[in-house]
């Protein structure tokens, strides 16, 4: 895997993927968690969740995820629209609450 710098808007992160739309997906999966119940976090108020944001920043995403092996603010990054890297976590959510609900159902 390799490390990869993930910006968009106010958000900044660094994670290891195996390619830079994958890193680009795990930085809007960690963008998403601060507004929605992801992973265990259905119990999570919304009081808690404003008072969490209040304390370490929202992450607010521009237009364009930019990715880098490199560093942040590359001219030579690459750059996906938002919107696609969104829909493209948006589906994989969806698909993993299936394959979630048909689990329970075999049980």
């Amino acid at each position: 895997m390799s490390k990869y710098y993930v910006q968009s808007g106010t958000m900044r992160t660094v994670v290891q993927a195996d390619t830079s739309r994958k890193a680009a997906l795990w930085a809007v999966h960690q963008a998403m968690q601060q507004v929605l119940p992801i992973e265990g976090n259905l119990t999570d108020s919304s009081m808690l969740k404003t008072e969490s944001a209040g304390a370490t920043g929202v992450s607010v995403l521009s237009q364009r995820v930019s990715i880098s092996e490199r560093g942040f603010d590359r001219n030579d990054s690459t750059s996906l629209p938002t919107m696609e890297v969104v829909t493209e976590w948006n589906d994989m959510v969806v698909t993993l609450d299936r394959l979630e609900k048909m689990l329970y159902r075999a049980k």
